[in-house]
């Protein structure tokens, strides 16, 4: 018997896959805006070798580029709080994220301060600049410019891994769409939606980043 193409039970209940979708880039700005952060740092530690922080940073990053990411999930939402620290799932799922694509950025983000010649700072230096701005102007935009491509396709990695935070009852998309599934039994219909809204999420947060940079890393209008 051939199968029967029905959307409308899904689409019934799309109010909850756009719910989920806004939950997964909500989950996507907060891990993005401190994971980045943190990248900077360990980027500017490992690059400038900053005793001992560079150590600590390459053992952080050499332990989270190595392991799977549901597992990293797994050990922050099941395994802390044998140590007495619970989270909520949100923060848990956030607290991953930020974690995760700290530690990549770092790499990303030091393999750009490490192709700033060292004149540049010395130049800085001679223009009697602060060293906060010579950080700022000279060393970190150009760096981030560099590097922003690579780092724009980690973050969109790391919003499509964050499928996996659905284990742990964070109801981003794909709880969503495992919910709806669960109700109606439309597993064809229900995915290829869900899929679709992944591209979509995608496509649109990678533009969203590469107009980010060419305006405010790159000086283009």
């Amino acid at each position: 018997m051939a199968y029967q193409f029905d959307f409308a039970p899904v689409l019934d209940q799309g109010d909850l896959l756009l719910k989920g979708a806004l939950f997964t880039l909500q989950l996507t700005a907060v891990g993005t805006l401190f994971g980045v952060a943190l990248g900077v740092l360990g980027a500017v530690a490992r690059a400038w070798r900053l005793k001992p922080f560079d150590v600590l940073f390459g053992v952080y990053v050499e332990l989270i580029r190595n392991t799977p990411f549901i597992v990293q999930l797994f050990f922050i939402f099941f395994g802390l709080p044998a140590l007495g620290v619970r989270l909520t799932e949100w923060q848990a799922a956030v607290l991953a994220m930020v974690i995760n694509l700290g530690a990549y950025s770092t790499e990303i983000i030091r393999a750009g301060i490490q192709a700033i010649p060292k004149g540049q700072l010395e130049a800085a230096a001679a223009l009697a600049m602060s060293r906060a701005e010579a950080f700022r102007l000279v060393v970190l935009q150009p760096a981030l410019a560099k590097v922003w491509p690579a780092l724009s396709s980690q973050i969109v990695i790391v919003m499509l891994g964050s499928a996996v935070c659905s284990q742990i009852a964070t109801e981003e998309l794909s709880f969503a769409a495992n919910f709806i599934q669960s109700r109606n039994f439309r597993a064809f219909e229900t995915y290829l939606l869900t899929t679709g809204l992944y591209l979509i999420m995608a496509i649109a947060v990678r533009q969203l980043l590469l107009w980010f940079g060419q305006r405010f890393l790159m000086g283009r209008r």
